[in-house]
């Protein structure tokens, strides 16, 4: 588990680690959207407005494996107190945010020829609302209590409560009545069509990859600025 505890052997593999995941999400990213904006089918019932499911999906499911992330992280920092883990919890907040904020705009836009309103106040919709706060809060709460790159026990213990909100999501749609539909993959399969699933799952394999090379970006980013800070330092006290 420390095995890459040390940031100079993580950095060595994580530089070039970093690109061949930016390349390959990137490609793949362009790959699924172009087939799935103009090649893909037009759904029977929706019409054109389903091709955003191939922005939308993945963008929801990725700002709830954010969170998730955050919650292992933050266990890793408390219970194993592994050097790195808070610095990866501190990196993911941020695309975290902005993958959920995007699947709040995309779901509107899907939402206004499909159920005739941007937004309604539903147990899935309000419940991914939620989960955006929780990722301004965390963060307010990591640049406040910054230590060496990573960030406070509070703070990590937030991460871990917060994770109460993921299953939430999940099982919204099957708790509470709810203009969204339920699930389409679950572990069991899949009821979308084939000609919708695959470009789907070329774009939830290219934003994954492009959220772990973003998350690593971060993460050197901020291995960085604390060698500067504690370079400074010791200048300050000589």
């Amino acid at each position: 588990m420390h095995a890459y505890a040390n940031p100079t052997r993580f950095l060595a593999l994580a530089r070039p680690l970093t690109l061949w995941l930016l390349v390959a999400g990137l490609v793949l990213v362009i790959l699924g959207s172009i087939y799935g904006l103009l090649y893909a089918p037009a759904d029977r019932l929706m019409g054109d407005s389903v091709r955003i499911l191939y922005i939308h999906v993945p963008t929801v499911w990725l700002a709830m494996g954010g969170w998730t992330a955050i919650a292992i992280a933050s266990i890793m920092q408390i219970v194993w107190r592994h050097p790195l883990a808070a610095v990866a919890a501190r990196a993911v907040a941020v695309p975290g945010a902005v993958f959920t904020a995007l699947g709040l705009i995309t779901g509107s836009i899907w939402a206004r020829p499909t159920w005739g309103t941007w937004w309604v106040w539903d147990g899935r919709v309000t419940s991914v609302l939620v989960l955006f706060f929780l990722y301004l809060a965390y963060i307010a709460l990591a640049n406040a209590s910054s230590d060496k790159g990573g960030v406070s026990r509070v703070t990590a213990i937030f991460g871990i409560v917060g994770a109460i909100n993921i299953p939430i999501i999940n099982r919204s749609v099957a708790w509470w009545n709810s203009l969204h539909q339920p699930a389409s993959i679950t572990v069991s399969g899949s009821s979308i069509d084939s000609a919708f699933l695959w470009p789907l799952l070329v774009n939830v394999i290219g934003f994954s990859l492009l959220f772990g090379a973003i998350v690593l970006m971060r993460m050197r980013g901020i291995l960085a600025e604390t060698k500067v800070e504690a370079r400074l330092k010791r200048m300050a006290a000589e």
